[in-house]
């Protein structure tokens, strides 16, 4: 899916009290590969990108992706939630930006199941969006399984396109 970054701006979103939004920096990519796994282990997304259902394979991909000449630090950024009781942060979301041939390129926009439906995706999206901008790219673009639909919804109602269907191999449980 596209979106053209000098059309307009994306709605601002207001993130829900007890969520915190921490730029990229080098030594919160444990927290990012901690709630990539946490969004992603139970999804279909699996299927495709198998390191997403591993604790080590989110860490080395997070590592790959923060290592890349590309790599886009404004464009990246990690959700905590601060549980009340203790204020201890829990990482809960998570989205990572690389330039690509002139876009920006979303990577793993991902929310842990149990803090979905609170906005999170629409403010980690508009951050990614205004780091982008900063960066001087003028377009930015993700991947979605099409099965996803929650997701596809999000991207949609932020004034996403969709740009074309590309197919991936998959191994099937069983088969």
């Amino acid at each position: 899916m596209e979106y053209d970054l000098t059309q307009s701006a994306l709605a601002d979103a207001t993130l829900p009290a007890g969520f915190e939004l921490v730029p990229f920096a080098p030594e919160l990519v444990g927290e990012h590969a901690s709630a990539k796994y946490e969004s992603f282990k139970n999804e279909m997304d699996v299927h495709v990108f198998p390191c997403l259902g591993r604790r080590d394979g989110c860490l080395r991909l997070m590592r790959e992706i923060t290592s890349r000449s590309n790599f886009i630090p404004e464009a990246t950024w990690l959700c905590r939630y601060r549980e009340p009781a203790t204020n201890q942060p829990l990482a809960v979301g998570t989205i990572q930006g690389l330039e690509v041939d002139g876009w920006g390129a979303i990577q793993n926009l991902g929310i842990s199941p149990s803090y979905r439906g609170r906005g999170l995706g629409s403010f980690l999206l508009q951050r990614a969006a205004d780091g982008f901008k900063q960066s001087g790219l003028r377009r930015m673009h993700l991947e979605v399984t099409t099965d996803n639909t929650a997701a596809i919804r999000l991207y949609e109602r932020m004034g996403f396109k969709k740009a074309k269907v590309i197919y991936k191999a998959t191994e099937v449980a069983g088969a």
